[in-house]
């Protein structure tokens, strides 16, 4: 009989990978290995190479990357592999799934296309046998109704549904190893927790490299992590014994960072003067077939000096549109707004110049706010020339550089424009600009979503620095409820455009009395792996802002629903520490 050699307990070697751009090494000698089935979680800051790491081994990187070292998969070599080995090795053999959907997946194919084409060019099915094999794949991830989104287009799909279909792409040709590229990011904190269990759950003997910089993915769903900085391996072990004690300094950083949810935080009391109230705002847009999407419903609000209040929900749920409307970026089609005392009408550019100095905005996406055009330096100085025209040039670059050394960054990104930075470095650029002017009022929408641990609690003790140098008052929209916890003194609920519950921090994390607040606080992970994994509190999509349900809009995905909920809308009622809008708050909090 041939004697056939025993498969290696090493599914992936890595061994003294390098990657350089020119001179620059941005992943500097990293070696490790992942043996089979096993989970492993690659964390790092922004920059500190786990993208590039990851891009290296399925041979992935630009054409202007230099490699050396040694990738050996299932003994055989990668780096430097032809065109055609590495071509027979991904999606067959080594799954990707990237952390935006919408790059990854060709927008001008259906996705049942798209997945079809890996299963008949590996050859695991012929075309007639694919797209059952495809729509199965899809319904083992979760994508409602499979057979009918099997011929949508990926901009017809929301950003959870996207990434369930990034999923199935990767896993549909039964790979040996999955790398996860900050799958859930972009995502909101329900749907994450929803995608991280179906992970666990379809992987099945996948080993799989998990790279986040979410301390709390990694303790809940890793066994082993690796720790880079700034291009080098600094740590490396069971995810148990380097979260209890880290090696290296810079893990300890890393955990000491990380925003716990199941903590107290004792924030500084904030001043009782209103600074700004917002009355029965309502936002609508006009949508296809002459309907009218109502995208917020009634809202009413009231913001402190030295207050940060949170607004938080899942995307759809009227976050972004709440604080437009409030800065007149949106029209309004009912309530009102005042600011010190006086309303505030029609759209941004009708408003006092010191209006809109005093009420300033942190976008979502920094690269897409900034000027493509403009070097960090000019960016941040622009506001300066609009508000403040008489300061001199000397001045007004002294203001420039103590800005961007507040949220962290130095003067070798003064001459960098957007497309040079970073995700992180970009977000700090916009708050920056923002923070320039000494604002009366911030709006932060998911200012950092973006930045790692130590960026990300940087940029918060610059604002809690801000609060107790000029009183400065926060709005901050976030899916992060760690990060609202240790910031905000008030949290605002909304579902599908609507007031779900408002009450001080102390009150809703110890006792929340909405079933919709209860679910995304059980959705956040802990940074702990001894809390273990928790199932996803809630499943399902949320429903169609143009047919919204019946009754209470939470109904249909919620496990306490009763017929009240079916029938009739909740309206806002008081109760101990705050309001909230559910017909079984009471029986619920017992």
């Amino acid at each position: 009989p041939v004697r056939r050699e025993a498969r290696p307990v090493n599914l992936l070697n890595v061994d003294g990978l390098t990657v350089r751009y020119g001179c620059e090494a941005v992943v500097d000698d990293v070696s490790f290995v992942i043996r089979r089935g096993e989970s492993v979680g690659l964390v790092g800051e922004s920059g500190s190479g786990k993208t590039q790491t990851a891009l290296a081994i399925p041979g992935l990187l630009p054409e202007d990357a230099r490699c050396s070292g040694s990738i050996r998969f299932e003994g055989a070599e990668l780096l430097g592999a032809s065109p055609r080995v590495l071509g027979a090795t991904r999606a067959r053999h080594i799954g990707m799934v990237f952390q935006d959907p919408m790059q990854a997946l060709n927008p001008y194919l259906r996705i049942g296309r798209q997945l079809s084409e890996v299963v008949v060019r590996h050859r695991l099915a012929n075309r007639g046998e694919a797209r059952r094999r495809v729509v199965e794949m899809l319904q083992k991830v979760g994508l409602p109704d499979a057979g009918r989104q099997y011929d949508a287009y990926p901009h017809q799909l929301s950003g959870g549904m996207r990434q369930r279909v990034l999923l199935a792409s990767a896993l549909i040709a039964e790979p040996d190893l999955l790398i996860a590229d900050e799958p859930t990011t972009a995502l909101d904190v329900t749907v994450q927790a929803q995608i991280l269990e179906l992970l666990e759950t379809v992987r099945d003997d996948t080993a799989l490299l998990l790279i986040t910089h979410d301390l709390g993915v990694v303790a809940g769903h890793c066994e082993r992590m690796l720790v880079l900085e700034q291009g080098r391996l600094v740590d490396a072990g069971a995810t148990t014994s380097l979260f209890a004690s880290p090696n290296h300094e810079h893990t300890r950083a890393l955990v000491a960072a990380a925003p716990r949810l199941d903590r107290a935080v004792e924030l500084e009391p904030a001043g009782g003067r209103s600074v700004l109230a917002v009355d029965g705002l309502s936002v609508s847009f006009d949508a296809e077939r002459r309907a009218r999407l109502r995208a917020v419903v009634d809202i009413d609000l009231t913001l402190g000096a030295g207050e940060s209040l949170a607004v938080v929900g899942e995307s759809g749920s009227g976050k972004s549109s709440l604080v437009r409307g409030i800065l007149g970026l949106v029209p309004v089609a009912s309530g009102r707004v005042v600011y010190a005392g006086a309303t505030l009408d029609g759209d941004v550019q009708r408003r006092a110049l010191a209006v809109r100095r005093d009420l300033q905005l942190v976008f979502q996406d920094p690269v897409g706010a900034l000027d493509p055009q403009m070097r960090v330096r000019d960016a941040v100085a622009e506001p300066l020339l609009v508000h403040e025209p008489a300061l001199s040039s000397g001045e007004r670059v002294a203001r420039v550089g103590t800005a961007l050394r507040k949220v962290g960054l130095g003067e070798e990104h003064l001459p960098r424009f957007p497309h040079e930075l970073s995700g992180g470095q970009a977000q700090r650029v916009a708050i920056a600009r923002a923070l320039i002017l000494s604002p009366s009022i911030l709006i932060c929408d998911e200012a950092v979503a973006a930045l790692d641990g130590s960026a990300r609690a940087r940029v918060l003790d610059v604002l809690r620095a801000a609060q107790r140098e000029t009183g400065l008052s926060i709005i901050f929209i976030s899916h992060d409820l760690a990060v609202v916890r240790s910031l905000c003194h008030r949290v605002l609920v909304m579902y599908m455009g609507r007031f779900v519950e408002l009450a001080d921090n102390r009150a809703l994390f110890a006792r929340p009395r909405h079933p919709y607040t209860r679910a995304l606080i059980d959705a956040v992970p802990v940074p702990d792996p001894r809390a273990g994994r928790r199932p996803a509190p809630i499943g399902g999509e949320v429903s169609s802002l143009l047919n919204p349900p019946a009754g209470c809009v939470f109904h249909p995905r919620c496990a306490h629903a009763a017929d009240v909920c079916r029938q009739e809308r909740p309206l806002p009622r008081e109760l101990d520490g705050g309001r909230v809008a559910c017909h079984r708050s009471e029986e619920l909090a017992l």
